[in-house]
């Protein structure tokens, strides 16, 4: 068995990368079917509450000389490999620079998986990948297309790069109407976009669309789920939401909408993707490497719409059909009656997304790092040089 470390934020923290790392350590633990638990090494900016457990290992975000002292204590340990979860924003200096000094000081081989990777990327974030990628004995993308950017912008040797896709619960289908029950969603048929609000995610586009998708599907509503992004919030408070909501009452279609403003527990994100009909990504930008909510979506094996960006485009690329340009409202229209309307098509849907949906699912991610990190243990070595 492979003693591993992960390098990332934790729960209780409320954050993405987060949970993600809990979800990837509980489904290592399980495909290893070994008690012993592996530690993690836990960014934090002072707030250290729900961290007791004794295999979590705190690492103070913003103070350098920690970096350092924490990679000695690897190298002092029985850890075998070392997991970093990598998000420019959540270590300290700029652009996280400060993991720099870990990695630097590292004995142990390191495997990293990096949640943003940038087609054409620039300073300061460019030199920072690009040393974090030269120190890693492996590289875990998961969105094929970061291979080829990786490849193109640092010369990293492609087999270097393992693609694992990103994890999702497994569905739970058996619920979906008792979930439909709870949520007052029964007679609706209901599209679905989630995550923390903020401009530039397409919101204004399914709005614009709903007018002329309601008189055809008169039982549609379209749920927009989560709390106004923080960084937003402190810009300009709710303004944005303000602005949505007028628009829905220009509109005419407030029996159309709900917005739902609260922050969700994983359970009950799953709970809502799970009861929704058609879930959207209507995403304007196109260089988005990942979405953990399209993810979930998929591996929830409901069915989605979305635009092309970066990570749709490499997820859906057998489905082109579920694939709409952002500009082409009478599509999006068309699309979406279809699938509200139609049964057949909507179950068909159902059983693509259920298969591609298989492959996503936590036991079977657990299983792939697993293996990963087997090989890298018994054959990586630390690179000390760039």
């Amino acid at each position: 068995m492979t003693r591993t470390a992960y390098v990332s934020t934790y729960v209780p923290k409320k954050c993405g990368l987060a949970t993600f790392t809990y979800h990837l350590r509980q489904a290592v633990h399980g495909a290893k079917d070994w008690r012993v638990k592996d530690p993690v090494i836990v960014l934090h900016d002072g707030e250290t509450d729900g961290y007791q457990d004794p295999l979590l290992w705190l690492l103070r975000r913003d103070c350098e000389r920690d970096y350092e002292k924490m990679a000695n204590r690897i190298n002092q340990s029985d850890i075998e490999v070392v997991s970093l979860q990598h998000e420019f924003g959540i270590f300290g200096g700029e652009a996280g620079r400060l993991i720099l000094q870990f990695i630097r000081h590292l004995n142990k081989p390191l495997v990293t998986t990096f949640h943003t990777v940038f087609e054409f990327p620039h300073e300061p974030y460019a030199s920072i990948q690009r040393e974090i990628a030269e120190r890693s004995a492996r590289i875990v993308v998961m969105n094929r297309k970061a291979i080829c950017y990786l490849h193109r912008s640092f010369g990293i040797p492609e087999e270097k790069i393992v693609f694992i896709p990103h994890g999702t619960p497994e569905p739970d289908m058996e619920r979906r109407q008792t979930f439909r029950e709870q949520l007052g969603w029964t007679d609706r048929k209901v599209m679905m976009t989630f995550g923390l609000l903020s401009r530039g995610k397409g919101i204004e586009r399914m709005l614009k669309v709903l007018p002329e998708v309601a008189p055809k599907v008169p039982q549609v509503l379209y749920a927009i789920v989560g709390q106004t992004h923080p960084e937003v919030k402190k810009r300009e408070g709710e303004q944005y939401r303000r602005e949505l909501q007028a628009m829905i009452k220009d509109s005419g279609i407030e029996r159309n909408v709900v917005m739902i403003d609260r922050y969700m527990e994983e359970s009950d994100l799953v709970r809502h993707i799970t009861a929704c009909d058609v879930y959207v990504t209507p995403y304007p930008g196109m260089e988005q490497i990942t979405s953990g909510t399209l993810a979930y979506a998929v591996g929830l094996g409901r069915p989605v719409l979305s635009t092309p960006y970066c990570y749709a485009q490499d997820l859906l690329a057998d489905e082109p059909e579920l694939l709409i340009p952002a500009e082409d409202e009478a599509l999006w229209q068309q699309r979406l009656v279809s699938l509200l309307t139609n049964e057949v098509m909507l179950q068909d849907v159902v059983r693509k997304m259920k298969r591609l949906g298989e492959t996503m699912h936590w036991p079977n991610v657990g299983q792939a790092y697993d293996r990963l990190f087997t090989e890298v243990g018994k054959y990586g070595q630390a690179i000390r040089s760039v």
